[in-house]
């Protein structure tokens, strides 16, 4: 089947949250999670080392959803159910439709860390690619330094494959990362 054919739902939910795509109109509040959030996420992420403007950030999300629609990569925001509070980002990246392989990655607005938020969306996208693509492979990379971000593979039952040595650069560009590969499988 052609992937941009692939039906994908208006909303995916967990026992506390839904996420759905990035939309057109979704930059003010992402620019407001990133600012909130810049200390922790400039330390892992390339995204987030300079200050963006709104327009930028918006013009990153209209990006996103032309790939959305070619089913190249699938940005989904994470919001409660009980008051529509936008907390956090996650996704399926690095997508292989023949091999039906998907990596997930996320990051949260840490005015809302130590709530599982994160973990449970990341819990939900791998049973919505399992059972909705068929996937035969999760992947979830992080920096071995990332401890908290470690902590979300570890906790879903993930498997450590491996440290890919020298693999990466800092979130900042300036030194050698390693990075782990944590995987599920379908068996």
């Amino acid at each position: 089947m052609n992937p941009i054919l692939n039906e994908f739902p208006e909303r995916i939910e967990t026992a506390r949250l839904y996420m759905r795509p990035a939309f057109p109109g979704d930059g003010k509040t992402v620019l407001e999670a990133v600012t909130a959030s810049a200390a922790e996420l400039k330390k892992w992420l390339p995204f987030a080392q300079n200050d963006q403007s709104e327009e930028e950030v918006e013009a990153g999300i209209r990006r996103s959803y032309a790939k959305f629609i070619l089913r190249e990569d699938f940005r989904i925001h994470i919001y409660r159910k009980e008051d529509d509070v936008f907390v956090g980002s996650t996704g399926l990246h690095r997508i292989d439709w023949d091999v039906r392989k998907f990596e997930i990655g996320y990051w949260g607005d840490s005015r809302f860390q130590k709530n599982g938020y994160i973990t449970e969306a990341a819990q939900g996208l791998t049973k919505f690619a399992f059972e909705h693509f068929q996937a035969n492979r999760v992947e979830i990379r992080c920096d071995p330094n990332n401890i908290n971000s470690r902590r979300i593979p570890e906790r879903l039952g993930y498997t450590l494959e491996g440290l890919l040595i020298n693999d990466s650069l800092s979130a900042d560009g300036k030194e050698l990362r390693d990075t782990c590969v944590y995987a599920k499988v379908r068996t």
